[in-house]
């Protein structure tokens, strides 16, 4: 998970061997898919409590300085809308149909009303209405999923390139030639190992 807030997109990761690198999926509900928890990634949990929702909150892509309260109920929903943002993500870089379960979540929470944007009176940047709940949260989440599934990045949305990687984003780059999750991490390795190849004694 991420460690810190800045003006930088992402979030901060760790790799198995401890190292922090920065991942950016790109959109604000892939962020929530890093926490873990869901299916083969159960060990990877990191949404224990409602504070850690908050904590999460803190840490993406949305304004700084949100006040926000989570209850236990908040939090399971949080569960079941991240791992249907997994399944359609999942889907959507392999190019199989979206399931309609998955879909009915998605659109479910994204129905509730979401954080409310204000100008901030200090600064006069944007920022989030005070007191706001578990439910406006992820509504903003969900709300952000529908339009990156229906908009002009849809078919950008992709898996990183590394075998041992399974990190989803959304290649918003103008090229669109985005194949991993970070440049510092499996890019990095990819390099490497690519060159160990090359250079490696050749068999007589």
């Amino acid at each position: 998970m991420s460690e810190s807030s800045t003006d930088v997109p992402g979030l901060v990761l760790r790799t198995p061997e401890g190292r922090p690198y920065r991942f950016d999926p790109g959109a604000l509900c892939l962020e929530l898919l890093p926490t873990g928890g869901y299916a083969l990634y159960a060990a990877y949990e990191v949404l224990h409590a409602p504070e850690d929702l908050v904590r999460w909150a803190g840490e993406s892509r949305l304004p700084g300085g949100l006040s926000l309260s989570v209850s236990a109920q908040e939090l399971a929903r949080a569960h079941e809308l991240r791992a249907a943002l997994w399944n359609l993500t999942v889907d959507r870089a392999h190019g199989r149909a979206l399931a309609r379960p998955d879909l009915a979540v998605v659109n479910a929470v994204a129905a509730e009303p979401p954080l409310v944007p204000r100008i901030d009176p200090g600064s006069g940047s944007l920022a989030v209405a005070p007191d706001a709940t578990g439910t406006a949260l992820l509504s903003t989440v969900a709300r952000d999923a529908v339009e990156l599934f229906t908009g002009p990045y849809a078919d950008r949305i992709r898996e990183c390139g590394s075998d041992n990687c399974k990190l989803l984003f959304v290649d918003t780059s103008r090229p669109g030639r985005r194949r991993w999750c970070a440049m510092e991490r499996c890019g990095n390795l990819h390099k490497v190992r690519a060159h160990r190849a090359r250079h490696a004694p050749k068999e007589a």
